[in-house]
This record gives C-alpha cells, sequence and structure tokens, in this order.
C-alpha cells in the first residue's frame, strides 16, 4: 500500500496522541471499575466517570483495551501501527452496535449517547495513528513521493522526452 507514508516525520506526535488517548481509556476503566465494583458486570445503573455512562463489565473491557493501547504505543513499529488500527475497527463497530442498542434492554454496556459519540471519535483517532505511523525500512519512505511525482509527470508532459 504506496498509499500509507512510511516513516511519516510526524510519527513521534501520532504515537503520542495514541499512547494519551489509551491512557485517558486506561484511566476511565480504572475509575470506572472502582465506581461500579460490588454491581452486577452488565447492570444499567445511572453510573457516570469522567463524563461517559458505564457499567462494570464495561470498565474492565475499558482497562484492558487501554493497557494495550498504551502498551502499543509505548513499543511503537510495527506493533503500535496495527494494534491502532484494529483498535479503531474495534471503537468504532462497538460506537455503531451500541447506538443501535442504545433504547432497548440488549444495551449490555450501559452505552449514552455520548458514550457512543466518544467511541467513534477515538475510533477515528485510532485509525488516523494506525495510518500514519507505520514503520518500515528507510528505502520505502519516499515510495509515496516518487509515486505522486511520477503520476504528476505522466499527466501534465512534463519531463517526459
Amino acid at each position: 500500500m504506496v498509499h500509507i507514508p512510511v516513516n511519516h516525520p510526524l510519527r513521534p506526535v501520532y504515537r503520542t496522541i495514541a499512547g494519551l488517548t489509551g491512557l485517558y481509556v486506561l484511566v476511565f476503566g480504572i475509575a470506572g471499575t472502582i465506581a461500579t465494583w460490588g454491581e452486577p458486570p452488565f447492570a444499567r445503573d445511572d453510573v457516570w466517570v469522567l463524563g461517559l455512562r458505564t457499567n462494570l463489565a464495561f470498565a474492565l473491557s475499558s482497562v484492558a483495551f487501554g493497557g494495550l493501547i498504551f502498551i502499543g504505543a509505548l513499543a511503537g513499529g510495527r506493533l503500535g501501527h496495527y494494534a491502532n488500527l484494529t483498535i479503531a475497527v474495534i471503537f468504532m463497530v462497538t460506537g455503531l452496535l451500541m447506538m443501535g442498542l442504545l433504547q432497548t434492554s440488549a444495551n449490555f454496556l450501559n452505552f449514552s449517547m455520548s458514550t457512543v459519540v466518544v467511541s467513534l471519535i477515538f475510533g477515528l483517532i485510532f485509525l488516523a495513528t494506525g495510518l500514519y505511523d507505520k514503520v518500515g525500512p528507510s528505502g520505502d519512505a519516499g515510495g509515496e513521493d516518487r509515486t505522486r511525482r511520477a503520476e504528476r509527470t505522466a499527466v501534465s508532459g512534463y519531463g517526459a522526452e
């Protein structure tokens, strides 16, 4: 995939953004676990933590995913790249699924609309960071640039002999 930048110069910034977002998810999960400890895992109570509604199951899964995201951001490289892309899909699919289940008894993670919006935004953040933190050999880094120049040359006719 030539169009995904390899060794992007802002890769450390994207890793930092992913790490901070993962840290928020981890802190939310820990605070949610503390707030919902002793309740049934899939309770539909009115428990809000850091602006999001939660239950014990959602809080524990947030601890797990937040930890994975943070470790992926610290590790970087291919692990971080694929972790961000995978987590992006999980966050967006979960957000859309839970939006469809909001007003039903099947809302097992106790989502609210604000939780859905945050889940979708985090999914987009992880997608962007996953696309821009790809690591590869230094020879691959200019592949996208060379392809664009070749396409411009072919279209404009400049450089053709």
